[in-house]
């Protein structure tokens, strides 16, 4: 097993651009009541600031990816209740050089848009440190094209596009100040009509300091003759959601706020996007923020009442609702229950759509053959500067799926004994800006599973030991390893929620039936914008001219 070629190897990112997998139904969480309600979350797990698009029938879906890589991924559903994922706009690698050596965490993809124009479809979103990105297809499921830069601009994110009835096109975006030193205000801009750049000088257009402090994420509309932003303001977990209203589409804008937590557990709420049925009904989806465990996907009622919209359940008839918990589904066809896929048989030549790297790809990281089953790892050479494992750009990970889960893996480690200091590790780790993780390694006394942890990994800090047990390596290995020895080893992170947050207990098993503890529990902790993530890596200190690898039989998402 190994590339035949140059080619080959470049052939591998488009390991997750084909056919769809079989359709998965989560064990950890189901919106879908099946009784004609659903729950909020309608999707448990972190696609931040997501946006959605109507065509026909169809809705789909897009959100912040940050410096995840596929990024901007897709999902699809008919009844707004049941999500699917089915691709990536951002297939492979981001257009910036420095994130070819270094994990980018929180840069990138910020606060997308998706729309359907003239036949195809448009993702607009701003990268804070380089300006405004496109990309477009005729299939949301890909391909999509190459990002376009449509203005090179520092502190711009947010951004949201309209094609006027008349031919014009215009682009609406907030600033960020943490790059900008200047936030709380929105701006307009006209925009070529094929969206590929800005015309003339863009204008503030609301400024949200006094009322409405840290105005962001607006979704630009027309309805009936206005034009309307919907938009967050207050703070990501402290929040409401403000609509603004206007004969003109560059103001002055009337403001209204027209959901707020009120009464319920729902903080924020955030940012999001209004879509319409083929019906007529109206609806909004929005996040909520809930710290490690990211910031999930909601759905709530929405009406319009004397030219204004009302989100959720406006139970006192002041104009403002409250976010639903449970709530009638949408009157669409009756949809079979679905989830964005979880858990991984690596059964086919490609990886779920669920997985993203840690960074920028390389293709020289994976080799996935389905007439093996296995999905393998190399392991990858670490950069002199990289501090600990939030520094790997190699990690493959997923978003956690709920708040109480159990994430076990089976796992063939086979190092390169010709490496004479040893060091090459592989493991099962939950990530974030403090990261726990189990993992094998290969030492001069031989294969030591270990228990570990760090804790403000992002400020460069050292990793710890907490407990660690020496494995014997397999009694038998297939000849095509000729003489490198290997262990198979069972690994398991279990998740469950307590007061303060997700507490992750490390497991591993040699037979697959019994489980044995190792080390000491973990607190979870988000990473730069995102929620933690849990996932498989395989690395090595030094780098030479080959390594070895581990073999990833399977990956599930289960209850306890």
């Amino acid at each position: 097993m190994k590339l035949t070629s140059f080619l080959s190897a470049l052939s591998l990112v488009s390991l997750f651009a084909s056919a769809p997998l079989s359709a998965q139904v989560s064990q950890v969480w189901v919106s879908d009541n099946g009784n004609g309600t659903y729950t909020n979350p309608i999707i448990d797990a972190d696609y931040s600031d997501p946006d959605v698009c109507r065509v026909g029938d169809d809705f789909y879906m897009t959100s912040s990816s940050f410096s995840s890589l596929p990024g901007l991924q897709i999902l699809h559903s008919k009844d707004l209740v049941n999500w699917t994922l089915i691709g990536a706009a951002i297939p492979e690698n981001y257009p910036i050089a420095a994130w070819d050596t270094h994990t980018q965490h929180g840069n990138g993809v910020w606060a997308p848009s998706i729309r359907h124009h003239e036949g195809e479809f448009y993702i607009y979103y701003g990268d804070p440190d380089n300006g405004i990105y496109m990309t477009k297809a005729k299939d949301p499921a890909g391909p999509w094209s190459e990002l376009h830069l449509v203005k090179a601009a520092k502190g711009i994110i947010d951004t949201c596009p309209l094609w006027d009835e008349d031919g014009k096109a215009y682009l609406t975006y907030g600033i960020a100040g943490s790059r900008s030193g200047h936030k709380s205000v929105l701006y307009m801009s006209e925009m070529t009509p094929d969206g590929k750049s800005l015309i003339g000088q863009s204008h503030a257009i609301f400024d949200g300091h006094e009322n409405h402090p840290t105005v962001e994420g607006p979704k630009l509309y027309k309805k009936d003759g206005m034009y309307y932003i919907l938009c967050p303001a207050g703070g990501v977990s402290t929040g409401w959601q403000l609509a603004l209203r206007s004969k003109s589409i560059w103001g002055p804008y009337e403001e209204k706020i027209v959901m707020a937590q009120g009464k319920t557990k729902i903080n924020g709420p955030h940012q999001g996007a209004w879509v319409d049925t083929p019906n007529g009904e109206h609806w909004f989806i929005h996040f909520q923020d809930k710290d490690a465990y990211g910031r999930v996907v909601h759905l709530n009622p929405m009406k319009w009442v004397d030219g204004w919209p009302v989100i959720g359940v406006d139970k006192d008839g002041d104009g403002c609702g409250d976010p639903v918990t449970t709530y009638k589904k949408p009157n669409l066809a009756k949809q079979p229950i679905a989830t964005p896929a979880e858990s991984d048989e690596f059964d086919t030549n490609r990886l779920g759509y669920q997985w993203q790297w840690h960074g920028n790809f390389s293709p020289f990281w994976i080799y996935n053959n389905a007439t093996d089953g296995v999905m393998r790892l190399y392991s990858v050479p670490q950069e002199e500067h990289y501090k600990n494992l939030s520094d790997s750009r190699n990690l493959l990970l997923q978003k956690f799926p709920a708040e109480n889960f159990v994430a076990t893996t089976k796992l063939t480690f086979a190092p390169n004994p010709q490496l004479k200091n040893k060091g090459e590790r592989a493991g099962l780790i939950i990530m974030g800006q403090d990261y726990g993780v189990i993992s094998i390694e290969d030492t001069k006394e031989g294969f030591v599973l270990s228990q570990s942890d760090c804790y403000k990994s992002l400020q460069g800090k050292e990793e710890k030991s907490n407990a660690s047990v020496i494995l014997e390596a397999d009694k038998e290995t297939p000849k095509r390893y000729v003489d490198y020895k290997q262990v198979t080893v069972y690994l398991r992170a279990e998740v469950k929620k307590e007061k303060d947050g997700p507490v992750c207990t490390f497991y591993y098993s040699t037979d697959g039936k019994k489980y044995n503890k190792l080390g000491n529990t973990f607190k979870a902790k988000e990473g730069k914008w995102i929620g933690a993530k849990v996932g498989v890596f395989c690395n090595r200190p030094i780098k030479n001219n080959d390594g070895g690898w581990i073999d990833v039989d399977w990956f599930r998402i289960t209850k306890k």
